[in-house]
C-alpha cells in the first residue's frame, strides 16, 4: 500500500501471502482457461474446414481481412507508442515517485507496475487479433453454409463468434491468474490495478478507433448507396461496401471483444483489492479463493453452454442464440451453488453474485423489447418514420430514453442488494457484495461475447451472399440469421453496459479502500462516503457528469468528418469510373481508397477523445484531492450510464425499424419511410457502435487511473 508520513510517499507490503489453497483455485482457473484454449483450437479448425469454392466471395472475403488486418497492425501500432509514454510515466510516479528514494532498492516495484500495465495491453490485444482472424474465414464459410441450409449457416456464424467469446474469457481468467500470483509474491496491489489499467486503455481506444472506423464506412455506404442511388445495401458496385464489411470486423468484433475483456478483468481486479482488505486473514483466503472459483466456473459453463448451442426444428436463430444464454447461465448458478456447499463460502456472497446475474439477464430483455423488430417501439418508429426523417428521430430518441429507466432501477437495485445482503459479514463486505454483484453478471461473458461477435460475422456473411449473386433463397436465410444478429448485437451491449456500471461501483469501492489504507497510516479519517454539501465533492460531481457527454460529442464528430470525406471519394469513383454506376461487368470499385480513408481518419480520431477522460481525471485529482475525485466518479458513472444506455438502445431501434422496413412492412424498400428510416439508422449507427459502447470503457478507465494514482491525489491536490 502507498501512505504518506511527511506527504512523502513510501510503499508497504499487504497481508496477502502466498497461500496453497488460493494457488490451488488460481491454477484451476488457468486450467479452464487453457481448457477453454483447446475448444477454440478445435473450432478454429471445425470452421476452416468447412466447404467454400465462390470465387467471388472468396476475393471479396480477402478484401474484408486484408482491410481489418491492415487497420489493426495500423491501431496497434499508435497504441504501442501510446503505451510507451505511459509506461514511462508510470515508472515514474508508481507505486511512489522516483525522487522520493533510492531508486536501487525500489526499481523492482515501479518496473513491476509497468510490466502488469503492458501485459494488460498484450492480453487485450491478443484477444482483439484472435477475434479479427477467425471472423474473417467465418464470414465466408457462413455465407456459403447459407446454400446448404439456415442451420449449418448458423451454426458456422456462432461458433465463429464463440472462437472469440472463448478467447476474450480465456485470456483474462489467465491473465488475472498469473498477475495475482505474482501480486502474492510481491504482496503489491498496484500490480493488479496496473494489469486491468492495461487492459482498460487498449479498450478504450480499440473501441474508439473500431467504431469511427465502421461508422465511418457505414454511413457513408448507406446514404450514397441506398438514400441516393437507391442500389442494394451490400452492391459490389459500391466503393464503400468492403470498408463497411471491414468495420463490423473491427467495431463489433475487436472493439467489443476488447470492451468486454476490460469489463471483466476490471471487476475481477475490484473485488480482489477489496477482498485483500476484508476480515482476517482467513476471511481474505475465502473471498478470494470464491472470486476465482465463480471465474472459472462461469467460464466452463460458457464452454458447455457453446457447445450444445443448436438451432432448433423452428429454424430461429434468436430461440437458438438466446436458448443457449439461458442454458449457460442455469449452469454458472448450479454449479456456483455446489461450489459455495462444498468449499463453505458465503451464501450471502454468493446472493450477491446471483443477483448480478439475473440482473444482467433482466437487462437484456429490456433491451430486447425496445430493440426486437417484432416489438411495438420499433414498429412504431417505422410507422412514425412514413410521416419523414423528423418523426423517426423524435420517436427514437423517445423510445431511447425510456429505455434508460429499467436498465438504470436494474444497475441500482443490484448494487443496493448486493451490499446490503453482504454488510452483515462485516465492515467494507457492502461494497464488496457489490464487486461480486458485477463479477457475477460477468461470469457468463464468454456466452455474451460469442452472441455478440456471431451478429458482424452474419452481418459480413449475408454482404457476401449478395456480392457472389448465391440467389434470393441463400439472401432469405442471411437475412434471418442477420436479422438475428442485430437483435442480440444489441441486448449484448445492453449486458455490456450494465456489467460496466456495476464493475465502475465496485472500482469506486476499491479506490475508498486504496485511500483508506493511506489515510489510516496518516492518522487521518477514513472516507467512508462522498457527501455531495461538501463543495469539493460537488465541484468533482459536475465535471465527472459532464465528461461523457464530451467525450461520445468527440468521437461522433470524428465519424461526421470522415464520413464526408468518404462520401466525397464514392462520388469521385461513380463519376469518374466508366461503368461502374451502371454495373458493367469488369469494371471494379477502388475498394482500397475507401478503406485508406476509414483508416486514417480513424486513427486520427481515436486519441483525443481518449486522452480526453484520462487527463482530465488527473486534473480534477490533482485539483481537489480524493473528495473531489468520489464526486467526480459518482458523476461519471451516472451520467455515462444514462448516456451509454439511451445511445446503444435509441441506435439499436433505428437499425431494426430500418430492416423491419426493408422486409416489405410500411412500403418496403424504396418508400418514403425508409428513405426516413436509413436517416434515423445513420443518426443511431455512431450512438450504437461507437459512442454508446465507447462510454462503458470511458468511466472503467477513469475509475482505474483514481485507483492507482490516489495516493498521489491525497498526497499532492492543490485543494485539501
Amino acid at each position: 500500500m502507498v501512505v504518506f508520513p511527511n506527504r512523502q510517499i513510501v510503499h508497504i507490503k499487504g497481508e496477502v501471502t502466498l497461500d496453497l489453497k488460493i494457488v490451488f483455485f488460481i491454477i484451476a482457473g488457468v486450467g479452464v482457461s487453457l481448457l477453454a484454449f483447446l475448444f477454440v483450437s478445435w473450432l478454429y479448425m471445425w470452421i476452416k474446414k468447412q466447404p467454400s469454392d465462390n470465387p467471388k466471395i472468396a476475393e471479396m472475403g480477402k478484401y474484408i481481412r486484408q482491410g481489418a488486418m491492415t487497420f489493426l497492425k495500423k491501431e496497434y501500432i499508435i497504441l504501442a507508442k501510446f503505451a510507451g509514454v505511459v509506461s514511462l510515466f508510470i515508472f515514474v510516479f508508481l507505486p511512489k515517485p522516483i525522487w522520493q528514494d533510492n531508486l536501487a532498492n525500489t526499481i523492482g516495484d515501479h518496473i513491476g507496475v509497468v510490466v502488469a500495465y503492458i501485459l494488460g495491453n498484450v492480453f487485450s490485444g491478443i484477444a482483439g487479433y484472435i477475434g479479427i482472424t477467425i471472423a474473417t474465414v467465418a464470414n465466408i464459410k457462413t455465407a456459403e453454409a447459407a446454400k446448404q441450409g439456415i442451420r449449418p449457416s448458423f451454426l458456422c456464424g456462432f461458433r465463429g463468434g464463440a472462437v472469440m467469446g472463448l478467447a476474450v474469457v480465456g485470456a483474462s481468467l489467465l491473465g488475472i491468474g498469473l498477475a495475482y500470483l505474482v501480486f502474492m509474491a510481491t504482496e503489491n496491489s498496484l500490480l493488479m490495478l496496473g494489469f486491468s489499467f492495461g487492459a482498460s486503455s487498449l479498450a478504450l481506444f480499440a473501441k474508439a478507433g473500431g467504431g469511427i472506423f465502421t461508422k465511418t464506412a457505414d454511413i457513408s455506404a448507406d446514404l450514397v448507396g441506398k438514400v441516393e442511388l437507391g442500389i442494394p445495401e451490400d452492391d459490389p458496385r459500391n466503393p464503400a461496401v468492403i470498408a463497411d464489411n471491414v468495420g463490423d470486423n473491427v467495431g463489433d468484433v475487436a472493439g467489443m471483444g476488447a470492451d468486454l475483456f476490460d469489463s471483466n478483468v476490471a471487476a475481477m481486479t475490484a473485488a480482489l483489492v477489496m477482498a485483500a482488505n476484508l476480515g482476517s486473514a482467513g476471511d481474505i483466503k475465502k473471498n478470494t479463493m470464491m472470486i476465482f472459483a465463480f471465474a472459472s466456473i462461469g467460464l466452463l459453463s460458457s464452454l458447455i453452454g457453446i457447445f450444445l448451442a443448436r438451432m432448433g426444428k423452428k429454424d430461429d436463430p434468436t430461440l437458438a442464440l438466446n436458448t443457449s444464454t439461458y442454458i449457460t447461465t442455469g449452469l454458472f448458478l448450479g454449479l456456483s451453488a455446489a461450489a459455495t456447499a462444498i468449499f463453505k463460502f458465503s451464501w450471502r456472497v454468493w446472493g450477491a453474485s446471483t443477483l448480478g446475474l439475473l440482473v444482467g439477464v433482466l437487462i437484456g430483455i429490456v433491451t430486447d423489447y425496445f430493440t426486437n423488430d417484432t416489438m411495438r417501439p420499433v414498429q412504431n418508429v417505422a410507422k412514425a418514420s412514413q410521416s419523414g426523417p423528423a418523426f423517426t428521430i423524435l420517436s427514437g430518441v423517445s423510445y431511447g430514453f425510456l429505455s434508460v429507466l429499467p436498465a438504470m432501477i436494474g444497475i441500482a437495485v443490484s448494487a443496493l442488494g448486493a451490499f446490503y445482503l453482504c454488510v452483515p459479514l462485516g465492515e467494507g463486505y457492502g461494497m464488496f457484495g457489490i464487486s461480486m454483484s458485477a463479477v457475477g453478471m460477468l461470469s457468463i461473458v464468454g456466452m455474451i461475447i460469442s452472441n455478440d461477435a456471431y451478429g458482424p460475422i452474419v452481418d459480413n456473411a449475408r454482404g457476401l451472399a449478395e456480392m457472389g449473386g448465391l440467389g434470393d433463397e441463400v439472401l432469405e436465410r442471411a437475412d434471418s440469421l442477420d436479422s438475428a444478429g442485430n437483435t442480440v448485437k444489441a441486448i449484448t451491449k445492453g449486458f455490456a453496459i450494465g456489467a460496466a456500471g456495476l464493475t465502475v461501483i465496485a472500482l469506486l469501492g476499491a479506490f475508498m479502500s486504496e485511500v483508506n489504507e493511506a489515510a489510516e497510516a496518516l492518522g487521518l479519517d477514513k472516507i467512508s462516503g462522498f457527501d455531495i454539501v461538501d463543495p469539493l465533492v460537488f465541484f468533482g460531481l459536475i465535471i465527472g457528469a459532464a465528461v461523457p457527454a464530451v467525450f461520445s460529442a468527440m468521437q461522433i464528430l470524428g465519424v461526421d468528418r470522415n464520413a464526408q470525406r468518404m462520401v466525397k471519394e464514392i462520388h469521385r469513383q461513380f463519376d469518374e469510373i466508366p461503368g461502374l454506376k451502371e454495373g458493367k461487368e469488369g469494371v471494379i470499385p477502388e475498394y482500397d481508397k475507401c478503406i485508406v480513408i476509414a483508416t486514417h481518419g480513424a486513427i486520427r480520431e481515436l486519441i483525443p477523445a481518449g486522452l480526453f477522460a484520462i487527463i482530465i481525471t488527473l486534473v480534477v485529482g490533482f485539483v481537489g484531492g480524493v473528495r473531489a475525485m468520489g464526486g467526480f466518479l459518482t458523476g461519471n458513472i451516472v451520467s455515462g450510464l444514462l448516456l451509454a444506455l439511451f445511445m446503444s438502445n435509441s441506435g439499436g431501434l433505428w437499425d431494426n425499424s430500418k430492416k423491419y422496413i426493408e422486409a416489405g412492412n410500411v412500403g418496403g424498400k424504396g418508400s418514403e419511410a425508409h428513405k426516413a428510416a436509413v436517416v434515423g439508422d445513420t443518426v443511431g449507427d455512431p450512438f450504437k457502435d461507437t459512442a454508446g459502447p465507447s462510454i462503458n470503457t470511458q468511466i472503467t478507465v477513469v475509475s482505474l487511473v483514481a485507483s492507482l494514482m490516489g495516493a498521489l491525489f491525497l498526497a499532492y491536490s492543490i485543494i485539501n
